[in-house]
C-alpha cells in the first residue's frame, strides 16, 4: 500500500482500508465495514473524509476513539456492539472540537437542527436542513 502523509491526496478507497488496518475494532466483514444504520455509514465517511483533508492521523484518531470507548465503559456502557459509532461520533465531535475546526455550540447548534429536520420529515424521504431548522 502506498503511503501518504496524513491522508492528503487519497482516495476514500484506500482510506478506508487504511482505517481498517490501523483499527481493527471497526465493525466488518469480507467486503470492508459493517454499518447497521444510515447514520453510521455516514459518520464514517466523514471521518474518512477529515483524514483525508489532514486533520489527523489513523494513530491519533485511534488513541481518541479509544478514550471515548473507555470513558464510556467507565460511565455504565456494557460494550456489547450496539453502541460503537456511538462512540464514534463522540470521538469525532471531540476531535473537531479540539482542532478548532468547530466549537461545541455550533455543533450543538447543527444537531439541534438536524433534530428538527428529522422530526419534520416524513419518513423515508431524505433530511435536508432549512434554514428554520436553526431556529428554536
Amino acid at each position: 500500500m502506498k503511503h501518504y502523509e496524513i491522508g492528503r491526496g487519497m482516495s476514500a478507497e484506500d482510506a478506508a482500508t487504511e482505517a481498517l488496518d490501523t483499527i481493527p475494532e471497526i465493525p466488518q466483514d469480507n467486503d470492508g465495514p459493517v454499518f447497521r444504520e444510515p447514520w453510521e455509514a455516514q459518520a464514517f465517511a466523514m471521518t474518512l473524509r477529515l483524514y483525508q483533508q489532514g486533520l489527523f492521523t489513523w494513530p491519533e484518531w485511534a488513541e481518541v476513539l479509544a478514550a471515548e470507548i473507555k470513558r464510556a465503559q467507565e460511565d455504565g456502557d456494557p460494550d456489547i456492539g450496539d453502541t460503537y459509532y456511538h462512540h464514534w461520533l463522540n470521538a469525532l465531535e471531540s476531535l473537531v472540537n479540539e482542532k478548532g475546526v468547530a466549537d461545541t455550540e455550533t455543533l450543538d447548534r447543527y444537531q439541534t437542527a438536524w433534530r428538527h429536520a428529522a422530526e419534520r420529515t416524513p419518513h423515508g424521504a431524505p433530511i435536508e436542513l432549512e434554514n428554520r431548522d436553526f431556529s428554536d
